[in-house]
């Protein structure tokens, strides 16, 4: 019988765990926390969005980055499967809005114990506040032991490392297989937050904090730099949605907002710094002609009125200021009195509010990492590293992601099985 070592009782952790035992071996956890699923356990504002009852081929436009790669995984162990894990298992999920899954209790609680009953019956052994801080490689490059703070050296047949990345680092996601991974030679990739909100330069996100906006569209703009003829290069939109965003203190954030946080590059490929904007549709089931006519309207019905008077029909209160004082028209001015032009530049803010992106917000925000194992020193169909026999990826650590919407945690339980699966292999 293998002997397995799984480092992390995270979600991808516990599940390659069940998977590894499944078939046939015989299996140990490591977890530096003093209980299980710390960061399953704040997933989706603690109601747990296990997957995405999607069409599984609809997965791949949802991941930016290394969707190729999770091929194999994501339909060798799918989002069915998951579900019918923890159904089976007794715990009951509901579909909701977007197609996400969650526990029909709304208590991530529920994901986390279904999980570690399973392990117990399948008689995984779960080492808690025992550190993994070195895995033992002999000559053939082949793995033998891990060393761990409290256990010292235990012999193993093979390895799956599940530490994730560098997000919400108060859950134990300290980057620890990162560093372990280099030290073995094994490249890693750039890491920076994802799903996380953006910094904007504008001061009115201030004045519009806590205000959260429905149905609208947002674009990520990558800005261009003037060419050698001195003509303008058309700036490249990276990511265009559709959705809810929320302002802050420090600028925007909501699913829209984490959703375009996937396509922000800070630097390109030669190392220089990208440049971006948010382009904000605060009206974008109209036209420009369609929001004219409704702005015409709006004015005729308010023609004696003032200018700051005349948009409680347009927007929220909140906003209303902020408007005014982009639109650059004086408040005190008589709607009668405002030219055709001033409106239509009222109109085309309304469709095209601006703000300058000043970066991202840190890992003590972000829902995931973006980089980790580079994918190309892992075998896609078994998650084992190409360079050391018996030593498997699995979850966040490996450089993949994905949009908000559950997708993430599907990539860790089909990696996590995959992984599971073939490390048990003889």
């Amino acid at each position: 019988m293998k002997r397995i070592a799984v480092i992390g009782c995270g979600a991808a952790g516990m599940m390659a765990a069940i998977s590894a035992a499944e078939s046939g071996a015989n299996v140990i956890i490591f977890e530096k926390n003093e209980k299980p699923g710390k960061k399953i356990y704040i997933t989706g504002k603690g109601r747990c969005n296990v997957t995405n009852a999607c069409d599984i081929s609809e997965y791949f436009d949802k991941i930016p980055h290394g969707s190729k790669f999770l091929y194999s995984a994501l339909y060798g162990y799918d989002n069915t499967r998951v579900q019918d894990f923890f159904e089976s298992n007794g715990c009951r999920l509901k579909i909701e809005r977007g197609d996400r899954v969650f526990p029909v209790s709304d208590h991530s609680s529920d994901i986390i114990s279904t999980l570690v009953k399973v392990l117990k019956k399948k008689g995984v052994e779960i080492r808690y506040q025992d550190e993994v801080t070195w895995i033992q490689v002999d000559a053939d490059d082949h793995v033998k032991a891990v060393v761990s703070k409290d256990s010292g050296i235990t012999e193993v047949d093979s390895v799956i490392v599940c530490t994730g990345g560098l997000s919400y680092p108060s859950t134990g996601s300290t980057g620890d297989g990162l560093k372990i991974a280099k030290e073995l030679g094994i490249k890693v990739t750039n890491t920076s937050p994802s799903l996380v909100p953006f910094e904007i330069a504008e001061d009115f996100c201030k004045k519009l904090q806590g205000l959260s906006l429905k149905n609208v569209a947002v674009k990520l703009e990558q800005l261009k730099e003037e060419n050698p003829e001195g003509k303008k290069a058309k700036n490249k939109t990276v990511y265009d949605g559709f959705g809810e965003m929320l302002f802050t203190h420090f600028g925007v954030s909501g699913p829209l907002i984490l959703t375009a946080s996937c396509y922000y590059e800070a630097k390109d490929k030669k190392g220089n710094k990208n440049s971006y904007i948010l382009r904000l549709d605060l009206k974008p089931a109209l036209t420009h002609e369609q929001l004219d006519k409704r702005l015409q309207r709006e004015f005729d019905l308010s023609r004696n009125r003032q200018f700051k008077n005349s948009l409680n029909g347009l927007f929220p209160s909140k906003l209303i200021p902020v408007m005014i004082e982009l639109s650059g028209i004086d408040p005190e001015k008589q709607i009668n009195a405002i030219t055709r032009k001033e409106r239509q530049d009222f109109v085309n803010l309304i469709k095209d509010m601006r703000m300058t992106v000043q970066g991202l917000r840190g890992f003590n925000e972000a829902i995931i990492t973006r980089g980790g194992i580079a994918v190309g020193e892992i075998n896609p169909s078994t998650m084992e590293s190409k360079k050391i026999k018996g030593l498997y990826f699995a979850g966040e650590i490996i450089d993949v992601d994905a949009q908000t919407g559950g997708f993430n945690l599907q990539i860790a339980w089909s990696t996590g099985h995959l992984a599971g699966e073939c490390s048990a292999e003889e």
